[in-house]
């Protein structure tokens, strides 16, 4: 009976840790795959922000700007943009919309962690007082690169260079079971600039 006992508590004991080790890895595949589809969808709105951008020589509410700037030795660019953006359906008679958003990027700490925020508002209509939102948490940097048609630069301003770059690379790093992963896009702007 003793002897029934004992490989009875053995064989609890490791149904228990091995119950317990799935569950565990199965919350980690699971963290993995909304990390995965927040960086997907992350990435595929600015590069929809971007191939939808405008600017103007005239009206400087309506830019493309990008800043090189370094986290402790991360890239850690920031982005703003002016781009065209659907009025939503109903609000035309409830509330005034331009059609344009002004959109920024950038990455911020927060308790000792690095998210990326994101900022939007109607230039036209509601320039003040909106608030940046986290768009992305547990990123490492954020790097925004313009093709001129020559060379790849990290710094752009419509004001100074009087149009859209030809092509736009955004590389984002995250870190992942204790790796840091790359991921990257490229847009290009499909319109040009506004007089």
């Amino acid at each position: 009976m003793l002897i029934a006992v004992v490989l009875l508590g053995i064989l609890s004991a490791a149904l228990y840790g091995s119950y317990f080790g799935v569950a565990r890895a199965r919350e980690r595949a699971s963290a993995g795959m909304e990390s995965q589809r927040e960086l997907g969808a992350t990435l595929d709105l600015i590069r929809r922000e971007i191939a939808s951008s405008l600017f103007s020589r005239t009206d400087k509410r309506l830019r493309f700007t990008v800043e090189d700037r370094d986290n402790f030795g991360a890239p850690a660019s920031t982005l703003e943009l002016t781009t065209l953006t659907p009025v939503p359906a109903g609000t035309e008679q409830s509330r005034r919309e331009s059609g344009l958003a002004t959109v920024s990027y950038r990455l911020t700490d927060k308790n000792g962690k690095r998210m990326m925020t994101r900022r939007e508002y109607d230039p036209v209509f509601d320039a003040t007082g909106v608030l940046a939102y986290p768009q992305m948490e547990r990123i490492s940097s954020f790097l925004v690169e313009c093709y001129d048609g020559s060379k790849w630069v990290k710094s752009w301003d419509t004001s100074i260079n009087g149009r859209l770059p030809a092509m736009v690379r955004i590389t984002v790093t995250v870190e992942e079971e204790g790796r840091l992963r790359e991921f990257s896009v490229l847009s290009a702007p499909r319109l040009s600039g506004v007089t």
